[in-house]
């Protein structure tokens, strides 16, 4: 007689400087569905592990900006294939939170889009946003967009990948390293395509994924003086007052994304600088 045995459930683990970790204090949540069936487990992030990935993404930020805008671009076309290769899978994966299997796989496929579309623009940004300024003395006077540097990404709960890949590719394309907190009631896709990342081309550190309670990680987020900037797609209103009353103190720049997962060119905006430089004419 055969016995039954019990399905092994699955504890997706925090993504940190390329490499999966449990998380300092060992605690998980339960994802589950929109019935309330238990799918899977995640790791609950600590102020700890977010202080691991902010300083993974320290660590891996003077590398990855210093990258040609060529193979920036080639790294995120990258994943962009190994979306395609695992698409039926992770549409499997949004599905089972509840979502229509055939919007699911529209879902993948517009995240593998953003991907293309967000590499294309890294050896573009620059002309399109920097600028030969006129001025009145004999100097040249250039502007040019560089990253920021570390910047924390809140993802949504709908849709589940598809704005989490926009926010993350419009975030990294410039040179920046990024930190992003998964959804709090949706995360299993990002945490899949987390395994995705591991196995392309992109550095250790450059992009780092915790999950677990926005609400407890909020404010060692708005408080953190080694996070430049932090783009909000979350729509959470609290978040939003209490990051804004943060970066109020600590200079960080705000940013909040309405739709975050559409193509659109100015969210890069968001996360770098602009430098101005004057050369005198002749020298």
């Amino acid at each position: 007689m055969q016995s039954a045995r019990l399905d092994v459930r699955k504890t997706h683990k925090l993504f940190i400087g390329g490499a999966f970790v449990r998380g300092e204090s060992g605690r998980a949540l339960a994802a589950v569905d929109a019935a309330g069936i238990h799918l899977d487990n995640f790791c609950h992030a600590s102020r700890k592990d977010l202080r691991d990935a902010v300083a993974a993404a320290r660590s891996a930020f003077g590398g990855w900006a210093k990258k040609s805008a060529y193979l920036k671009g080639q790294i995120l076309y990258r994943a962009a294939e190994m979306l395609e290769s695992r698409a039926a899978a992770m549409a499997a994966e949004i599905a089972r939170a509840g979502v229509d299997p055939s919007e699911a796989r529209r879902e993948v496929d517009a995240a593998i889009d953003r991907l293309v579309y967000f590499a294309g623009w890294t050896d573009k940004f620059a002309q399109v946003f920097g600028a030969v300024n006129p001025v009145a003395s004999s100097h040249f006077n250039f502007t040019v967009p560089e990253p920021t540097g570390v910047v924390v990404v809140l993802a949504p709960d709908e849709p589940s990948l598809v704005a989490p890949v926009a926010l993350l590719a419009g975030v990294i394309l410039t040179g920046n390293a990024a930190v992003i907190l998964a959804s709090e009631t949706k995360p299993l896709p990002l945490l899949g395509f987390a395994e995705i990342l591991a196995t392309s081309d992109l550095p250790g550190g450059v992009v780092n994924i915790l999950s677990g309670k926005r609400a407890e990680l909020i404010p060692h987020i708005a408080a953190h003086k080694d996070i430049n900037a932090v783009v909000d797609g979350s729509g959470d209103p609290s978040a939003q007052a209490e990051l804004r009353q943060g970066t109020a103190v600590n200079l960080k720049r705000y940013a909040r994304r309405q739709n975050p997962a559409e193509e659109n060119p100015y969210s890069i905006l968001d996360s770098i600088e602009f430098k101005t430089a004057w050369h005198p004419i002749g020298v």
